[in-house]
């Protein structure tokens, strides 16, 4: 009796063993299969010419024209739509497509544009995106009525948005990825009006560790470059010219951009600057709801932080992303990175573009 109880006690831990490694085994193919059905699903495709006129029924809804190409509205087979940037063939040697595919490609975020596939046709290129149905931020903050339709509390969550965006570019994938285009016609809007940073063709990669970066000529968008990018005289490029690009975004959403009298222009970065160094009670922005005020402030005092000239002084994205989600009443005014102080007597410009011309490499 005793030797029966002991071998089916054996008999129960052997088939109980059993069951245990068949459930791993189970659990790790159900696992890799996972993968490769997300791997797949999130791999971009590549399609042909012939693919693409089928998917953009012969290029019949045009979205818009850019620099870089014309962009189509196309419907995958499984109903769902996509925006078809077709790039011109005659421009450039490639490497702007190649960058924008290498990189999109390894880019999961949902503060990112989402790359779904691309066609490479002998000299016909193009790429396949999601469509996102509400257009780019610059349609928003470009109008008083647009941008009241969103409100501050949304224009809000649109700039926490996009600054976890470019911090997950900048710190979240395996090597940084610094955009050198942060400008609002690059930020796209879904139909929750969730922000997607787009248009990855002037982007570099660098490793975590690298301070710097070296480029041969600069990149960017004039009114959103950083001044390091033009001139190493103001510092290095780095993921902080990314930052530079972002405050100025920032200040865009806020409105700065005024128009003074021809006879006395001065930079609307500054003029921000000035206003809220009076106490803040003078910025002239449209308020609607109670609370309006303090984001309007806030956004503003993150923006100049970080356009701040030196490199240096600027905030990392990961700090950017803190101070917005802060309430916004301990945040302090940085330092004035303007020559002048006497805005509403003079001619007054940025010190930037006064030195521009005369610096040398």
């Amino acid at each position: 009796i005793a030797l029966i109880i002991v071998g089916l006690f054996l008999l129960s831990v052997a088939v109980a063993s059993l069951c245990y490694v068949w459930k791993q085994r189970k659990d790790d193919e159900a696992k890799i299969e996972k993968f490769l059905q997300d791997y797949r699903a999130l791999r971009p495709a590549r399609y042909s010419y012939a693919d693409i006129k089928k998917i953009t029924h012969n290029f019949d809804n045009r979205l818009g024209q850019g620099a870089y190409g014309i962009v189509y509205k196309g419907t995958l087979s499984n109903d769902v739509h996509v925006a078809i940037k077709m790039l011109n063939s005659w421009q450039g040697n490639g490497e702007d497509f190649i960058n924008e595919v290498g990189i999109m490609g390894k880019i999961h975020h949902v503060n990112i544009v989402r790359l779904v596939g691309y066609c490479a046709d002998g000299f016909r290129r193009a790429l396949v995106y999601d469509f996102l149905p509400n257009d780019s931020l610059e349609k928003y903050i470009s109008s008083d009525k647009e941008k009241s339709s969103l409100g501050w509390e949304k224009l809000e969550s649109i700039a926490l948005g996009i600054a976890k965006g470019i911090e997950y570019l900048h710190q979240g994938c395996e090597q940084r990825i610094l955009h050198f285009d942060i400008k609002p016609h690059n930020i796209l809007l879904d139909l929750n009006l969730i922000p997607k940073v787009s248009d990855f063709g002037q982007a570099k990669l660098c490793s975590k560790d690298q301070s710097a970066v070296s480029m041969t000529t600069a990149r960017g968008t004039i009114g959103y470059i950083a001044p390091e990018v033009f001139s190493r005289n103001f510092g290095s490029v780095s993921y902080k010219s990314d930052v530079y690009s972002f405050g100025m975004l920032l200040l865009g959403m806020v409105g700065g951009k005024k128009n003074m009298d021809d006879a006395n222009q001065i930079c609307y970065p500054e003029w921000i600057y000035n206003q809220l160094d009076g106490g803040g009670e003078e910025l002239r922005i449209q308020v609607v709801e109670d609370g309006d005020g303090v984001i309007i402030r806030k956004l503003a005092i993150v923006g100049l932080w970080c356009i701040q000239w030196c490199p240096n002084d600027r905030p990392s994205m990961k700090v950017a992303v803190q101070m917005l989600e802060g309430d916004g009443t301990s945040l302090t005014m940085p330092p004035n990175p303007f020559a002048s102080t006497n805005y509403g007597t003079t001619t007054v410009s940025s010190p930037f573009y006064n030195q521009l011309h005369v610096i040398e490499e």
